[in-house]
């Protein structure tokens, strides 16, 4: 349902208790003014997971397609996907690539529909990358891919604005990294500027 609020409420209730489209101006306006949280890298989750700049210039072209495809899931759902959504979603999939890892099959042990919907459309777009590498006799690495996972989950945690119905991440992905336009578009090229990293990297 959508139409007006008072400037109160807008101020109050934004992303608590208001599912706000993302076109919306006054969210535009606010999300500039918005200070990221203040997050200790060293409260990060799956700190053995080493990320840095050399890793991420590395699998740039990774990190592009499956934060745009984390971005497309969330965009394209009928329902209000939430950035909570895909934490939980980056949760699974982070403890389903430890377990290929070590030769185990694991769905991650999501029951949130949309977190699961996202998990799956990530683990689609990884099999359809390798698919396409091992054509060219290559091949996509486990390592990699769980890497990649990890410093997604990192920027969540840093770009999440603690609403309860926040979308600031998502917002942040559909900014950062494009999604694909529909067949017989042509995709828009890549941000010049890559995404922050400030307190990700160690």
């Amino acid at each position: 349902m959508r139409g007006d609020i008072c400037p109160v409420c807008c101020g109050t209730e934004r992303e608590n208790s208001v599912n706000c489209p993302l076109e919306c101006p006054f969210l535009r306006e606010a999300r500039l003014r918005e200070r990221e949280a203040d997050v200790d890298p060293r409260s990060f989750p799956n700190q053995d997971i080493r990320v840095d700049e050399a890793f991420l210039r590395r699998n740039e072209p990774l990190l592009l397609l499956l934060a745009s495809t984390i971005a497309a899931a969330a965009l394209e759902s009928r329902d209000h996907v939430i950035d909570l959504d895909v934490r939980e979603a980056l949760d699974g999939l982070i403890s389903t690539w430890r377990a290929r890892q070590s030769g185990l099959i694991y769905t991650g042990g999501l029951v949130n529909p949309l977190a699961i919907r996202i998990h799956d459309a990530v683990n689609a777009r990884v099999a359809d990358i390798d698919g396409r590498l091992r054509e060219h006799n290559s091949q996509l690495r486990d390592v990699d891919v769980l890497g990649v996972l990890a410093f997604l989950q990192r920027l969540e945690l840093q770009k999440n604005n603690g609403r309860r119905k926040s979308r600031a991440f998502i917002d942040f992905l559909r900014e950062f990294f494009p999604t694909e336009p529909p067949s017989g578009q042509q995709q828009p090229p890549p941000p010049t500027t890559p995404p922050p990293s400030g307190l990700i990297l160690p």
